[in-house]
């Protein structure tokens, strides 16, 4: 007689081959009937970035269980599953803690010289075209407990992504790669769209799992998921949930400037989970080993970095740096002394200049005041000119030269160059005026 588990699988079995052979719309409205969003979760539970190691490890922990279980990597003797993606401060690692134990983690990576996993194999084209950063999400693990309760600690997770995705990550564009047979959760729930309509059926990041690209335009997706959910009780709409809706269980980060990235590690934080507990580190190319060298090129965190290859890797590698930034800014005339202004958004900046969207064509040759919010309190007051101009799908861009640099701006841009923590860049610029 056949065991109560084996009867179970057999019913299983039946129930997901009659689910696949409903049309894709009709699959996709069960997948949204079944959205169960919690507006007001226990006070018990906490969402922040995972910035201490307890809770980073906790992360790569809970990750590594996840992935060993599901067969996307073999046990690693750490315990952990760790890559060099996590070694970037362009990378922030979200995590869900309950009664203060790590219970879900995900990390955004932010595209950077190192790049991020899928685009090795899924082609980015179409996404480039359109204006706008690029992070993916990847490191997806919710505890066992929870993965059958309703999404209690699911989807909170996903809500505080897209908030910071969307006001503090400053990204337009998320991609995934994700098991065929979890595709049609994002693309029914949240409306990802898949980048090929192919399986990749061997991706080495996940120990050679299939895997399918997909994208979301964060700039759209609103719009998007009214029309959606339009009607749907509260519990049920997750355009409420994402759009309207706060969740006082997220943890805001604490920024002093309007930088879009929030990086933790220090060189200790460093050390510790890529040379001394995995052997990340060691088994980099040359390559990948010299643009850690650009990235972390302070001599307090090149003493835990691997050993610079030989000198004609680093001398190919782009030296000039520009830091990403969401700051307002104003322009005027710099020979009169009228009023009007043109707003625009400063979202580049390096020593000598910065790149922004504006509303109009700026004329070059002429040189005009800028007016740049750092900081909810540190203003840099320049003088500047169009070095370029750029349109791109519906917005234009242009890039600037900076005559003389205020005190401001030079201790701003100096920390940027000279620290990797929000720590660091509070502690370089304490004494601005």
């Amino acid at each position: 007689m056949p065991s109560l588990a084996r009867i179970r699988f057999y019913l299983n079995q039946a129930a997901r081959k009659l689910f696949s052979m409903l049309p894709q719309k009709s699959r996709h409205n069960v997948y949204r009937a079944f959205v169960d969003c919690d507006p007001a979760p226990t006070d018990r539970l906490v969402l922040k970035i995972a910035d201490t190691q307890d809770e980073l490890e906790a992360c790569f922990r809970l990750l590594h269980d996840a992935y060993v279980s599901s067969g996307f990597m073999s046990p690693d003797p750490s315990g952990m599953r760790v890559t060099i993606y996590h070694a970037l401060p362009t990378t922030t690692t979200l995590c869900a803690k309950l009664d203060g134990k790590v219970v879900g983690t995900l990390s955004l990576i932010r595209e950077s010289a190192i790049g991020f996993p899928l685009q090795r194999i899924f082609d980015l084209t179409a996404v480039r075209e359109k204006e706008g950063y690029i992070a993916e999400v990847s490191a997806l693990a919710v505890h066992p407990r929870y993965r059958r309760t309703g999404g209690t600690i699911l989807f909170p997770l996903m809500k505080f992504m897209y908030e910071y995705c969307t006001t503090f990550f400053d990204t337009r564009h998320l991609v995934i790669a994700v098991n065929p047979r979890h595709i049609e959760m994002y693309e029914s729930l949240l409306f990802f769209k898949r980048l090929t309509a192919n399986v990749v059926e061997n991706y080495d990041f996940v120990n050679g799992a299939p895997a399918v690209g997909a994208t979301l335009d964060l700039k759209h997706a609103p719009e998007t998921l009214r029309r959606a959910y339009a009607g749907k009780p509260l519990h049920r709409n997750l355009y409420h949930y994402f759009c309207e809706s706060k969740l006082a269980n997220i943890h805001i980060p604490h920024r002093r400037f309007f930088t879009t990235n929030d990086p933790v590690l220090t060189p200790e934080l460093i050390d510790y989970f890529f040379n001394r507990q995995t052997q990340v580190f060691a088994e980099l190319s040359d390559r990948k080993k010299a643009l850690l060298h650009l990235i972390y090129d302070l001599p307090e965190y090149r003493k835990v970095l691997p050993a610079l290859p030989d000198q004609g890797v680093t001398r190919q590698m782009r030296q000039h740096r520009r830091f990403s930034v969401k700051c307002p800014a104003r322009l005027n005339d710099a020979t009169t002394s009228g009023d009007d202004n043109l707003a625009i958004e400063v979202n580049e900046v390096s020593r000598y200049g910065f790149r922004a969207r504006v509303a109009q064509a700026i004329p070059s040759g002429i040189w005009l005041k800028a007016t740049v919010q750092l900081g909810l309190h540190e203003v840099s007051r320049l003088t500047v000119q169009v070095a370029r101009e750029a349109e791109i799908e519906d917005q234009h861009y242009c890039g600037f030269r900076i005559g003389e640099p205020d005190l401001v701006w030079r201790k701003f841009v100096t920390a940027l160059y000279e620290g990797h923590t929000h720590q660091d860049l509070d502690q370089a610029t304490r004494f601005l005026p």
